[in-house]
């Protein structure tokens, strides 16, 4: 019957093309006999069943979310807790309701139109990259189910990406601006002090491991440092700089092996700085600087030293050379440095094609007698 789809044989089976909520279909039966493969092609094609895997064609955009979830349990990932949250704030209240075969491309781009216009606690708009997170939610969740046979169908996220090239933070800590924030930071007590070089010198994550650093992951004999976890998985070890041996020395006196090494002047262990962040980037002149931004500015000051690529992403953790290239890790001091040795070059250049007539005047020599 025209429009319930065709069969063509490949070798000895028979394949199938049809079409399902607007999506063609090429697959294999997995028959070679025609009358079996005509049955199969009725099934995926019946009113009944178009969209399922499986008789229950009542599988709703929660039901799929669940079963993702609980395959992030087994993964170990470590992003669930943000994405349950993103899920039950967001996705959830449009999407949670309908049933998985009934979600459609201009669906998906009404969430993003709406989603688009939502003011966060902040009283800001959401960023591309925000938005795409949560679709990465759904496309995981629809995928996974057709991996598992629950769903025959699926939305195509293709094309409803937001460009994130807007999302990438310029922001430095300018070589005039070192010296006031590492005072200020002194005041507020040895522990901020320690911190603000560490992700200084190392280029790190504000959300490394750092809080939870015990005394024992330091190796002072050797000036090793090793963290047993981080954002991507591997253990890291990385050799101290003078200026953050003797901090890391300061505030390991008088612990124990297990003690936490960053810790306030009562004893409680440092968990969240961000008050303080404020204050003392407000009092040393550089009000609005993140602690994600000294990442970028450590990356430059390794580049700048000589360091190769290699060793910096080693040391900061980036794991691809893609993710190392987002932070663009090029201030204007260094774009006026190039400048300055492309009028250095230019006037070499120019001065080399000079004929001697135009050569600039030398001194005349003189003969000093004795």
């Amino acid at each position: 019957m025209r429009g319930d789809g065709t069969l063509y044989l490949r070798g000895d089976v028979w394949w199938a093309s049809y079409v399902v909520r607007g999506r063609r279909y090429r697959v294999s039966t997995g028959k070679d006999n025609k009358r079996e493969a005509n049955e199969w092609l009725k099934e995926q094609t019946s009113p009944n069943n178009a969209g399922t895997a499986t008789a229950s064609n009542k599988l709703t955009v929660t039901d799929l979310v669940t079963e993702l979830f609980k395959q992030y349990d087994i993964d170990g990932r470590k992003t669930k807790p943000k994405d349950e949250r993103r899920w039950r704030l967001h996705l959830e209240p449009f999407f949670g309701a309908c049933l998985g075969m009934d979600v459609t491309r201009p669906m998906i781009r009404q969430y993003i139109s709406q989603r688009k216009t939502e003011l966060d606690y902040r009283g800001s708009l959401p960023k591309n990259a925000t938005i795409n997170r949560e679709l990465a939610i759904l496309r995981e969740s629809f995928n996974l189910s057709l991996r598992d046979e629950r769903l025959r169908h699926a939305p195509s996220f293709k094309g409803l990406t937001l460009d994130e090239s807007d999302n990438v933070r310029r922001g430095f800590l300018k070589d005039s601006q070192y010296d006031a924030l590492a005072r200020e930071t002194a005041k507020v007590g040895l522990w901020l002090r320690s911190l603000f070089q560490i992700y200084y010198d190392y280029a790190w994550r504000l959300k490394e491991p750092l809080a939870n650093m015990r005394v024992r992951m330091l190796d002072f004999e050797n000036r090793l440092i090793s963290i047993d976890d981080s954002k991507n998985g591997e253990p890291r070890t990385v050799a101290m700089t003078q200026k953050v041996f003797e901090l890391l020395k300061a505030c390991c006196a008088g612990k124990g092996q297990h003690d936490y090494v960053f810790t306030r002047e009562d004893g409680s262990q440092v968990k969240d700085f961000h008050a303080s962040w404020k204050n003392v980037t407000t009092a040393a002149g550089c009000a609005g600087l993140l602690v994600h931004d000294l990442r970028r500015t450590g990356a430059r000051n390794m580049r700048r030293a000589g360091i190769d690529r290699d060793t910096i992403r080693k040391i900061g953790g980036w794991k691809t050379d893609s993710m190392f290239r987002r932070y663009n890790i090029v201030d204007e001091q260094d774009l006026h440095e190039a400048a300055q040795k492309i009028d250095r070059r230019q006037e070499k250049s120019q001065l080399s094609h000079k004929t001697p007539s135009e050569q600039p005047p030398t001194e005349p020599q003189t003969t000093i007698l004795q």
